[in-house]
């Protein structure tokens, strides 16, 4: 009886191991499956703000300074009007950032937030990412009176 006496005590020794185990597996599978999803979650948020910030600066882009284009054939910008409508753009789609114009130029940076749905579990608050974009006036050049 003392092999069988023996056994039992080993076992009873070896208790709850197994539990903390599987308590420890399931928090990392957790932390894992939080990165993936809310960092996915994020680099989506991010790719939709350089769109939004790309889409901005062409729309400011369109702002040609025509007084500049018929006194001289230079395609300049009117960097106000750039400026205004880069943000206008970003007002109606909801976006916020910065917008910079200037002659030749147009800049926008916006600024988004994702908000994580696992990693807030352990303390991750929003994450907040950016995008830029940038836009140049272009000129087509036709020949006998084509229209481009």
């Amino acid at each position: 009886m003392t092999g069988r006496s023996a056994w039992l005590r080993w076992r009873r020794d070896d208790s709850g191991q197994v539990t903390v185990f599987v308590v420890v597996l399931l928090a990392a599978i957790m932390l894992l499956a939080g990165l993936v999803l809310d960092g996915g979650r994020a680099l989506g948020t991010k790719v939709a703000a350089i769109s939004h910030a790309q889409s901005a600066a062409r729309a400011g882009a369109q702002q040609l300074d025509l007084a500049a284009y018929r006194a001289r054939g230079i395609v300049e910008l009117d960097a106000d009007a750039a400026a205004a409508a880069a943000r206008g753009y970003l007002t109606a789609i909801g976006a916020h950032g910065t917008v910079s114009a200037t002659r030749d130029t147009v800049r926008v940076t916006v600024i988004a937030r994702s908000r994580p749905q696992l990693l807030t579990l352990v303390g991750v608050g929003a994450i907040e990412v950016t995008g830029t974009g940038s836009a140049h006036p272009r000129s087509t050049e036709t020949t006998g009176g084509e229209s481009p």
